[in-house]
């Protein structure tokens, strides 16, 4: 497992559809070791810290074997590293191979998964789609987010070394089905249990997690 290229982007207005958007989904590699930090890379930085940043997405991970298929649905754009807004392009980890909690040395850093990515408008933007949202998220290619639990630096070639796996979390596609279901099963039940005993994932999710399944009877 490697980090193939760490990319970092500052806030940019944008037009789309006649209104000045603000994003920071524009990544471009950079070279070089980079410090990685509790909210953040150095020369990074996130534009809507009501949804985007904050300590349990420091860091989004995107997997480099994605990019075949969306070469394939996206043939006339371009897709350089960091194309869907990713801060590690990483080599050999897929989401489900990956569960909540589970933890990585990256450098002379140390994270822990937290949560996939649900992605935004702005996604949308950054490929002039407004479909491109929902094929994202369809497509199960949604790479995920991680904390810093060990501040250090990082560069592309970085082995990604795994330090612990709870095979009693969830996995990373198993949060995002339990986010878009319409109803809960026995199965979809019995793992948000477990999603709520771990103790990475954020607080926002375990709060709308309990809540569909107050609702749906459980």
């Amino acid at each position: 497992m490697k980090l193939i290229s760490v990319n970092c982007g500052l806030p940019r207005e944008v037009d789309w559809h006649g209104i000045t958007v603000t994003t920071s989904i524009y990544k471009d590699p950079v070279s070089g070791r980079i410090p990685l930090r509790t909210l953040n890379l150095d020369g990074d930085r996130q534009s809507d810290l009501s949804v985007h940043g904050g300590k349990d997405k420091a860091a989004y991970c995107y997997p480099i074997e994605h990019y075949e298929y969306w070469k394939a649905e996206l043939p006339c754009h371009p897709l350089p590293m960091g194309a869907f807004g990713e801060n590690f392009t990483i080599e050999g980890l897929r989401e489900n191979e990956v569960n909540v909690g589970d933890r990585f040395s990256i450098g002379s850093a140390e994270i822990v998964v937290t949560q996939p990515r649900l992605p935004c408008y702005k996604l949308g933007i950054r490929f002039g789609s407004g479909d491109m949202v929902k094929r994202f998220l369809d497509s199960g290619r949604t790479g995920f987010y991680v904390a810093v639990t060990r501040e250090g630096q990082v560069g592309a070639g970085d082995e990604i070394i795994p330090l612990s796996h709870n095979p009693e979390s969830v996995s990373v596609p198993a949060i995002t089905r339990l986010y878009v279901a319409k109803r809960y099963g026995r199965e979809e039940v019995q793992q948000i249990q477990r999603a709520l005993t771990v103790e990475a994932l954020p607080g926002s999710w375990k709060h709308y997690l309990e809540e569909r399944l107050r609702r749906s009877g459980a």
